[in-house]
């Protein structure tokens, strides 16, 4: 059978891949990815042929898992998180038209927001919003569009790559759409290499997090009207009365 199977892998950390995902990597043949998600997992498989690209090479990724799959191999293709938010689950499916021989089956992992969110306290128990500050693929002017009307709405907002050498100041904009629909009080968290060497997790204010210096493997939570501290935690009620 001619087939990828494109794989989340969750944070990283073995015991928090699915039985699902760990069962499609030990049936493949071949493990792809981007060359930091392969290293999470190839120590645990060895055996297998592993081939990795760097980032901005997405594409000639996909392909390769297609030309892999092509010759009969069993071809996982990992993702960190979940292959489908902002994994190559999307890109895989659109090339599939020119590989309409290869089957493809896509496997959930855990994604940031919410091993992220276990790290915090409950700080995800009612409606919330997912952005990326990454612009690369989406412009800026629609990723701020997107937070002010998501800190309009009061959702909670979980912000994906906050930060990079080339975008050091991206949390800081951020953090002042949120200030005009916000307090500097409101609650917020950051949770830092989940699942890995180094993971760490801290709650904190609006304004607090505007002047804080983070990283790609950081992930922040940006709480609503209603979220609070509860010892030491971040919790957003949902409106059980105590």
């Amino acid at each position: 059978m001619k087939k990828i199977t494109v794989v989340g892998i969750g944070p990283g950390d073995y015991e928090l891949m699915t039985k699902r995902a760990l069962d499609a990597l030990s049936q493949a043949d071949v493990i792809v990815g981007y060359e930091v998600y392969v290293e999470l997992v190839k120590s645990r498989f060895p055996e297998k042929k592993v081939l990795s690209t760097p980032m901005t090479r997405e594409i000639e990724r996909c392909r390769m898992a297609f030309e892999e799959a092509g010759k009969g191999q069993k071809v996982a293709m990992v993702c960190s998180g979940d292959a489908g938010v902002y994994g190559m689950s999307g890109l895989i499916l659109q090339l599939q038209e020119e590989y309409p021989q290869v089957e493809v089956e896509t496997v959930a992992g855990v994604t940031a927001a919410l091993s992220g969110a276990a790290l915090l306290g409950a700080p995800l128990i009612h409606d919330f919003a997912v952005i990326s500050l990454s612009d690369r693929l989406t412009p800026w002017e629609t990723i701020e569009t997107r937070i002010a009307l998501a800190a309009a709405a009061d959702f909670v907002i979980v912000l994906y790559n906050p930060s990079s050498k080339k975008r050091h100041d991206y949390l800081e904009k951020a953090c002042d759409l949120v200030l005009e629909h916000r307090p500097p009080e409101t609650v917020c968290g950051l949770a830092e290499n989940i699942g890995r060497d180094g993971e760490h997790s801290r709650v904190l204010t609006l304004g607090e997090l505007r002047g804080t210096q983070v990283n790609m493997f950081t992930t922040v939570f940006i709480g609503s009207s209603q979220t609070r501290a509860v010892g030491g935690k971040m919790v957003t009620p949902r409106g059980y009365e105590l």
